[in-house]
């Protein structure tokens, strides 16, 4: 099975975004900001295959996420979505540059969020 680590530090934006992932078939696991996240992924590294992350956190946001994330040679395969209402091309552009593979504007709904899974390769088989 799939395993997606979801980052926000909205619970519902959380709860959703879970949600729409079991649907296709992926675990879930949570983080209510980048540094629980990089906790996560400390135990998580083999198993989870995308990050969703807001760039909008306290103590330590997406993108910061993001850069650290990609630091990690062992992590070169994750695939690496931005979720956020962050809707200036600077800040799109800053998240491709530093290794997003996608990027999601809120508010977004299920068929954009699978089509812009599908276009990085993630969703499981029976999804395609």
């Amino acid at each position: 099975m799939n395993k997606a680590l979801v980052v926000d530090d909205s619970k519902t934006i959380r709860m959703i975004l879970r949600r729409m992932l079991k649907e296709v078939g992926f675990e879930v696991c949570e983080a209510a900001n980048g540094k629980e996240a990089l906790a996560v992924m400390d135990g998580e590294q083999d198993v989870v295959t995308l990050v969703l992350a807001d760039w909008n956190m306290p103590e330590m946001n997406g993108l910061e996420l993001l850069k650290r994330l990609r630091q990690r040679s062992e992590l070169s395969s994750l695939k690496v979505v931005m979720v956020t209402t962050e809707a200036e091309t600077g800040h799109m552009n800053s998240a491709m540059e530093a290794g997003a593979n996608e990027y999601v504007m809120k508010p977004f709904t299920k068929d954009i969020l699978l089509e812009k899974l599908s276009r990085i390769g993630v969703l499981p088989m029976a999804c395609a």
